[in-house]
């Protein structure tokens, strides 16, 4: 018989897992709500984190009734002490730690340095970057004692190259390098750490934000000609949170339809020559 998987690990089976999605009470459609329940149709039992209980609430609500183990927790991942009082909620109730979802980010508007507002800088490196940190230290100790962990961050290709945002490319290419520095500094003790960069990810979030002919064009400029959706994030996840990954750590994973490796040249050819689609 061909083995399926290496033969110490369980592809993507996550029964008996415990794992914490911040920002996991998004809206239907949304990054953190698809990838908390993937990783529950998996078999994890899911701390879903978000500053609304409610929104909290829904997604609990929906893995209960799938079957599923949940908890809604609510806070303000901004709040070093509230991330380690979250993680401390989630394992009380839940059992234990294997998995960390470093899902929640702050968009911004400044553009320019002329127009920056330095409290609005503070605001989106709290949300994006140090709120990652804060929930990191506080799992490292239920990864640490377990001999295993996985984290996954979640960036942006905005971390990747220049968007003409001053504050959230730079809060998420922190966000970036901080994950490879926590792949090697705590690798010995069994913690992989892994960054997802999305990118022309279509989500409610960002349906408001574009019209027609922004998102034609975000098609036009991809290779593969279509947008992505948050499931597309939520799959990569499972990957990397699960034992089909055991080997896979420090690594920046663009979920993007190749937009990132698109030279300026060819992505104005690309549009300009359309799609057929």
């Amino acid at each position: 018989m061909i083995p399926a998987a290496h033969p110490g690990a369980a592809g993507t089976n996550l029964t008996g897992r415990v794992a914490i999605v911040t920002g996991g009470g998004s809206a239907e459609g949304g990054i953190g709500r698809s990838i908390a329940l993937t990783l529950a149709s998996a078999g994890a039992a899911i701390a879903v984190v978000d500053l609304d209980i409610s929104r909290a609430g829904e997604v609990r609500a929906v893995i209960e009734a799938a079957g599923g183990r949940a908890v809604a927790i609510a806070g303000d991942v901004a709040d070093a002490e509230r991330c380690a009082a979250m993680v401390g909620e989630a394992t009380v109730a839940l059992g234990r730690l294997d998995i960390l979802v470093n899902n929640v980010g702050l968009s911004a508007t400044a553009t320019s340095l002329t127009d920056l507002d330095v409290a609005a800088l503070s605001r989106v490196f709290a949300i994006n970057f140090q709120s990652a940190v804060a929930m990191t230290a506080a799992a490292l100790p239920h990864f640490t004692a377990a001999g295993k962990g996985a984290i996954v961050n979640i960036a942006s290709i905005a971390g990747m190259q220049a968007y003409g945002n001053i504050a959230y490319g730079p809060s998420k290419a922190a966000l970036i390098t901080f994950t490879r520095e926590t792949a090697v500094m705590h690798g010995r003790d069994g913690v992989r750490a892994n960054v997802i960069a999305p990118g022309h990810i279509q989500t409610p979030h960002i349906a408001g934000m574009m019209d027609a002919d922004m998102r034609r064009a975000r098609k036009d400029i991809g290779p593969l000609g279509v947008e992505g959706d948050a499931w597309d994030i939520a799959q990569a996840v499972l990957f990397l949170a699960s034992d089909a990954a055991r080997f896979v750590t420090g690594v920046l994973l663009p979920v993007d339809g190749g937009v990132s490796m698109v030279g300026p040249m060819t992505a104005h050819d690309l549009i300009e020559r359309g799609n057929p689609a």
